[in-house]
């Protein structure tokens, strides 16, 4: 059984946060990983992805943005938050020095990571996971939120579900084929945006979970590897 190391950051202008730290004894990557908009890092999902993940050989850092520390419903605003997945990506570092980094999350925590990385990289991590991508707000589809992604230098894999709400897919193949070999697009068929599928897709929850894991590690095996040797 792998162990759980609990740790608290600082935010610069936001105080402390917690982080769980989950590192495999064969650990090949470390994710930090950030939550979404309406649950914190202990979430179900969030706990059963961070095990699935460490399966494969990804140990992670979940972590709390500030408002979800201080139990407040409604998120920080942009700056703060793209602080927290800075900071995240700082304590990550320094929690496994030895490990390749990644950044991303579920949801808005994927939408933010890919956020900060647009406004200037994130140190040392060659790529991002998005378990989700929240293109737009349910059945209000548009594009505005995928507009910062041209500004993100480093490779991209977006997880994504074909009943995803925050995500219609024929406005999410468009974006990815604009971003060319930096994106990657997974789809999972009949998953929702929190990855529940179908029964009759004849898969259970947990299958989906771990395809999401593999699908990571096959993926940053691959792709980020490749661009780090050449790097």
């Amino acid at each position: 059984m792998d162990t759980v190391e609990e740790l608290r950051f600082a935010v610069e202008g936001a105080g402390e946060v917690s982080a769980l730290v989950l590192r495999p004894a064969k650990a090949l990557w470390l994710l930090a990983l950030a939550h979404g908009a309406g649950a914190g890092m202990s979430h179900p999902f969030m706990e059963k992805l961070a095990n699935e993940l460490a399966s494969v050989g990804v140990a992670t850092l979940r972590y709390q943005f500030p408002y979800m520390e201080e139990r407040r419903r409604v998120p920080d605003k942009p700056a703060v938050l793209t602080a927290t997945v800075r900071a995240a990506v700082r304590a990550a570092a320094e929690a496994a020095p030895g490990l390749p980094l990644l950044a991303g999350g579920k949801s808005m925590g994927g939408r933010m990571s890919s956020q900060a990385a647009a406004e200037r990289p994130l140190d040392g991590v060659p790529g991002l996971v998005f378990f989700g991508f929240p293109l737009h707000p349910p059945k209000q589809p548009g594009m505005k939120r995928a507009e910062h992604l041209a500004k993100v230098t480093v490779p991209m894999l977006f997880l994504q579900g074909t009943r995803d709400e925050l995500a219609d897919l024929k406005l999410l193949r468009p974006v990815c084929a604009k971003l060319g070999p930096r994106a990657t697009l997974h789809v999972i068929e009949t998953a929702d945006h929190s990855f529940h599928v179908l029964k009759s897709s004849g898969r259970s929850d947990a299958e989906v979970l771990r395809e999401l894991a593999e699908t990571t590690v096959s993926w940053a095996e691959s792709t980020i590897n490749s661009l780090l040797s050449k790097g």
